[in-house]
């Protein structure tokens, strides 16, 4: 992946920090940025959901440097940001089902560690920190497409904890004049995804069942619909807001802008597996949204954000992908 660079900077001179780098879309963006030549990619992750196998290819690389720390520790935080220009923060925990069962522990990662990495970048004097939001903040708001200014009351104790994230960031450019950018994300899909465990996404899980020619669940008639990104998309997104100076806090929807029903989802799949397979469709999980579907104006405006991938495309790639592992 990657042929084509989503930059414009000489990224020879350039520090970078990607907090949750051996994580799926973390290690992605550590990918893009060893490939094209950055000066220090240094990842900070205590591996609770990311892999070290995602990070393996990259440890003979002179540029990468790890850190095996966890957020919630402002001093690893510290250590972390120095001497760093710019700032990737994808750590979290994920998975609405997981923040029902166990909110305690999802706030004290995803808001008590959003805080700290916050504020250790702040006193650190960065200038350039991205940081992964979440399409999961748009609640209730039943209007379809998503914009930005338009949110509803949140359905899951994981999006409270993405809300909050932005809260904290409005009010750090407000107080302290330091500038962020948050990137809402849609459904984020690709290469190193993990296909299995209590929380795993859809695609992956219905790949790897197609593979297997196994029954999926379905939860609800199939009718859910989701704005299914790819992650080179998502990459491309990350590299183009960490090289932009923003004068405000600003949050911006990373999707391609076409919604695709989980029944459609699975037909796809299937028919890259040369399979045809009827689901088992169950009663619809508590705190899921209905439908999803991003506007992405804003982030084509400001960071000129340009989704290459689309979903059949990427369910091509993601497939031959698993297939090899």
């Amino acid at each position: 992946m990657y042929t084509t660079p989503y930059h414009t900077r000489d990224l020879s001179n350039i520090s970078f920090l990607i907090t949750g780098g051996a994580g799926f879309i973390g290690s992605n963006i550590v990918e893009y940025l060893l490939k094209y030549g950055a000066k220090k990619v240094r990842v900070l992750d205590n591996f609770s959901t990311g892999y070290k196998k995602n990070i393996k290819p990259f440890l003979a690389n002179p540029a990468f440097e790890l850190i095996e720390g966890d957020i919630r520790d402002i001093e690893v935080c510290r250590h972390a940001v120095n001497g760093i220009d710019c700032v990737s923060h994808q750590a979290a925990l994920g998975s609405v089902p997981r923040s029902i069962n166990d909110p305690v522990t999802t706030n004290d990662v995803n808001i008590s560690g959003f805080l700290n990495i916050l504020l250790a970048s702040k006193d650190e004097g960065i200038k350039y920190f991205v940081y992964a939001a979440s399409s999961s903040t748009y609640g209730d708001h039943p209007s379809l497409p998503k914009v930005e200014d338009k949110i509803g009351n949140p359905l899951s104790p994981y999006a409270v904890t993405k809300y909050v994230n932005e809260l904290y960031a409005s009010v750090f450019s407000r107080t302290y004049n330091f500038h962020t950018i948050g990137l809402r994300y849609f459904n984020v899909f690709g290469p190193r995804q993990n296909p299995s465990g209590a929380y795993a996404a859809v695609i992956p899980l219905f790949i790897n069942a197609a593979a297997k020619k196994e029954i999926v669940t379905i939860n609800g008639d199939g009718q859910t619909s989701r704005d299914f990104t790819f992650i080179e998309n998502v990459v491309q997104a990350n590299i183009k807001a960490l090289l932009i100076e923003p004068k405000n806090h600003e949050v911006i929807n990373i999707a391609v802008g076409e919604r695709t029903t989980l029944n459609q989802l699975w037909k796809y799949i299937c028919n890259l597996n040369n399979v045809d397979i009827e689901p088992n469709y169950q009663q619809e999980r508590r705190g899921d949204v209905k439908h999803s579907l991003a506007n992405i104006q804003k982030a084509e405006s400001l960071i000129n954000y340009k989704p290459q991938i689309s979903i059949k495309k990427g369910l091509e790639i993601s497939v031959v992908w698993y297939a090899q592992q």
